[in-house]
């Protein structure tokens, strides 16, 4: 089977969609199958299977590379199909112009569609890109010219209150709504795109790490943590913006004892608020920021680390770094109860609620029983095979086959 996967978002970029897109690549080669990735790119492709579409020298959201002018995108990935394997499937990942590129070249050719819903593009919006109010009216008028748009009645929810999460709301459930079967990594996600009116055939299939990435874990020992004065170490890793609430993090360790330390992994546009926070508050013999790191960076320090912090509330849909936590068998504390179903209750802490005092109460509970950093790491490391792309791999080509024989 050939695939062609439209993205606008790949590596070398970091970020866990790129993750679980190349995870998924790399088990559908290993099984015999062919994946070709069109996505932008800020320099060229060495990989013949990894394709740059147009890509802009001056838009550059987040700093990320961005497909533009998108109706040279829809011709060059017309051109270039023409030039390959027949194409099976088409599988987009994204909303914004890589994805309209891929409906484009699906429908035109009468190819199978399947849609891969990552997350919240309302919240992504409204917390990471600049004046989101223009910006949100900006992209949803671009995707209307560019996408064959049908009216969408929104119900009412609290997510979707705002003017801008209802245009956002609007452009996920019309990309959902083109494909022939969509994809979505969590329940708490695929319910609220349902209950919104997405109406096609719907997979709840978790993301996974490749086989390689935990053959390397194997031998990791569970963490121990002796208690009293002895230094507790918290891990935090993620697009360092709003939405995943870093701030919110540090008020919590401002109110924990002095060896409790902080290593942050990631980079964002929040970044100077957290400089700044840091050097207010005399943080930094505590908490050291780290910037962008490879993912073997990230799997590496989760190792040396008590505990995984993800603060984010009301908007991961389910993050590839959980996933990574759970088989590096590091404690993961959790401020988003609907992220309870990516990692198994025994390996978690759920905060009472999300604020900054909730955050280091639980930290303070678990510090105060230190025998449970072992129990909880132990039990995530037993348990890591349910985070491989394998089986799911399966599961994937059994959508991909649904689509190919609609009738069957």
């Amino acid at each position: 089977m050939h695939i062609a996967v439209f993205t606008d978002y790949y590596l070398p970029t970091l970020g866990g969609v790129q993750t679980s897109i190349k995870a998924q690549k790399d088990t559908l080669e290993a099984a015999g199958h062919r994946v070709t990735v069109f996505c932008p790119l800020h320099e060229p492709s060495g990989d013949l299977t990894v394709v740059q579409l147009p890509t802009s020298k001056v838009i550059k959201p987040d700093n990320y590379p961005y497909t533009w002018p998108p109706k040279r995108a829809k011709r060059f990935a017309q051109n270039y199909m023409d030039s390959i394997e027949p194409v099976d499937v088409v599988h987009v990942h994204s909303e914004m112009a890589a994805a309209a590129a891929g409906v484009h070249v699906a429908r035109s050719r009468g190819l199978p569609l399947v849609q891969t819903m990552h997350g919240r593009v309302d919240v992504y919006t409204q917390c990471v890109l600049p004046f989101p109010a223009a910006t949100s009216v900006l992209l949803s008028w671009l995707y209307n010219r560019n996408n064959p748009v049908r009216p969408v009645t929104l119900r009412d929810a609290p997510y979707t209150r705002t003017a801008l999460a209802r245009r956002m709301w609007r452009l996920m459930v019309n990309q959902a709504n083109y494909a022939d079967h969509v994809i979505v990594p969590s329940h708490h996600f695929a319910h609220k795109l349902q209950y919104q009116g997405v109406n096609k055939p719907l997979t709840v299939l978790s993301n996974g790490l490749e086989s390689t990435l935990l053959s390397q874990l194997r031998a990791i020992k569970p963490r121990e943590y002796t208690g009293g004065d002895t230094e507790f170490r918290i891990m935090w890793c993620g697009r360092v913006s709003q939405e995943k609430r870093p701030i919110d993090f540090l008020r919590a360790i401002r109110q924990l004892p002095e060896n409790v330390v902080v290593n942050m992994y990631g980079s964002g546009p929040a970044m100077k608020s957290v400089r700044r926070y840091i050097t207010r508050h005399r943080l930094s013999g505590r908490v050291t920021l780290h910037g962008p790191v490879p993912q073997q960076t990230v799997l590496t320090a989760m190792q040396e680390h008590h505990l995984f912090a993800s603060t984010s509330y009301d908007f991961d849909n389910q993050p590839m770094v959980l996933l990574e936590a759970h088989a590096a068998g590091t404690p993961v504390l959790l401020c988003d109860p609907d992220l309870t179903e990516v990692v198994p209750p025994e390996g978690t802490v759920l905060t009472a609620t999300p604020d900054s005092q909730s955050i280091a109460a639980a930290v303070r509970e678990l510090m105060a029983h230190p025998a449970r950093v072992r129990e909880m790491s132990d039990y995530l490391l037993k348990s890591c095979d349910s985070t491989l792309q394998q089986p799911l791999t399966e599961q994937l080509l059994g959508v991909y086959e649904s689509v190919l024989q609609p009738s069957a």
